[in-house]
């Protein structure tokens, strides 16, 4: 039996691989799981009660796209939080946004770029969607550095004019997993011109834009307005998962020109999987409410501290701009990870897996990721044992 070649070279995936390296002998009795980016900060009170009131909604096929109640919450959203006013008809509902980083590649990457096969860019380390939608498509991935040298940001302005010419789409992440980088203005302004003048899409991935210190992130559709940039020249992806604490809820959307979200919203009519009517009542009502995410955002407000008191003499530590993570400088990754497993019970990922070789380098082999989701008192003793073991 053959089967696509496209996918043979994929490493095995983050958690199989990382249970694998972690399948050792501990010394400790006390575990404490740093690895996934779940929260663990109560989700809003009114979830339970919003869904016992819609559980009829489960009898009915979804509405694909979003029904309009979500649909309004959410350009509700964008316009308090960007001040953008975004019609219902470019918008579309997703079932998580893994699916629809991965579909609207699907839906919007040509099959040739200037008479080529094209290429699609992605930060490297990064979130690993990205990469195999770039296989899916028949598209050539383009790993860009994202090191302490570039800022943990891509520097896509480093490329070549001939790859940058073959791009149709380059995904980003802001803030960034696993750095915690913020793309400000300038960098978005930056990458929209760049992008305007090579002619590709911005894929901006900005899940983790509702958790950060005191100044919001930037929208990438924001700054592609106030410049007047072609309409259909970012497209933006946001969830629940992090801003509201429901990674099982399922509940994102995209947002973009009204070409490409209806390109995405065609596809999604012949193989897309809605979110349950139910599910998207509750998610209405969270899209709308404000107040549990400034709760939510001072919890790790609290862990930033706690992360700078406890880390803040490591040499080569950042504390992060944003987001959840902490990307932990220490030689090498899954040496560092086996060592706090079995002396500490702290199990945390290796970076590099969350990244790819190029030219024989692995940006992420040099680091852990330590995702600060547990309460506060359970990160201040991971924390502590991670310095403990690994710098003194």
């Amino acid at each position: 039996m053959d089967f696509p070649e496209r996918f043979s070279n994929l490493p095995v995936a983050t958690w199989p691989r990382l249970r694998a390296l972690l399948d050792v002998p501990s010394q400790a009795t006390d575990v404490i799981n740093m690895t996934i980016g779940e929260p663990r900060h109560a989700f809003p009170a009114v979830v339970g009660e919003i869904l016992a009131a819609n559980l009829q909604g489960f009898a009915k096929y979804p509405d694909n796209n979003g029904l309009p109640d979500l649909l309004g919450a959410i350009s509700g959203f964008l316009n308090r939080r960007y001040g953008l006013d975004v019609p219902h008809a470019q918008i579309c509902a997703l079932n998580g946004t893994r699916e629809g980083l991965y579909n609207a590649a699907m839906a919007l990457c040509p099959e040739t770029k200037r008479g080529k096969r094209p290429v699609i860019l992605t930060p490297n380390p990064f979130y690993q969607v990205y990469a195999v939608a770039a296989l899916s498509v028949g598209a050539e991935p383009v790993y860009v550095p994202a090191t302490a040298a570039t800022g943990h940001l891509p520097d896509f302005h480093a490329l070549p004019d001939d790859v940058l010419d073959r791009t149709a789409i380059a995904y980003i992440c802001s803030p960034a997993n696993p750095q915690g980088a913020v793309a400000d203005a300038e960098y978005w302004r930056a990458l929209i011109k760049l992008a305007e003048k090579h002619d590709f899409i911005i894929f901006a991935d900005e899940c983790y834009s509702e958790i950060y210190r005191d100044t919001p992130p930037p929208g990438a559709l924001q700054i592609a307005r106030q410049m007047g940039a072609h309409p259909e020249r970012v497209v933006i992806f946001h969830s629940l998962s992090k801003r509201s604490n429901l990674p099982g809820l399922r509940s994102g959307f995209c947002a973009g020109g009204p070409q490409s979200i209806a390109q995405i919203r065609q596809l999604r009519a012949y193989a897309g999987a809605p979110l349950p009517e139910p599910l998207q009542m509750v998610a209405s009502a969270v899209w709308g409410d404000e107040a549990h995410v400034v709760e939510n955002r001072a919890l790790y407000h609290q862990k930033y501290r706690v992360a700078d008191d406890i880390l803040g003499g490591v040499s080569g530590y950042r504390s992060p701009q944003a987001g959840f993570f902490l990307w932990l400088p220490v030689g090498d990754g899954e040496q560092a990870a086996v060592k706090l497993w079995q002396q500490t019970g702290v199990r945390v990922l290796p970076g590099a897996y969350l990244s790819r070789d190029v030219a024989g380098e692995n940006p992420g082999k040099g680091y852990i990721r330590v995702a600060m989701v547990a309460p506060t008192q359970e990160v201040q003793r991971g924390l502590t044992l991670i310095r403990d073991c690994l710098y003194r």
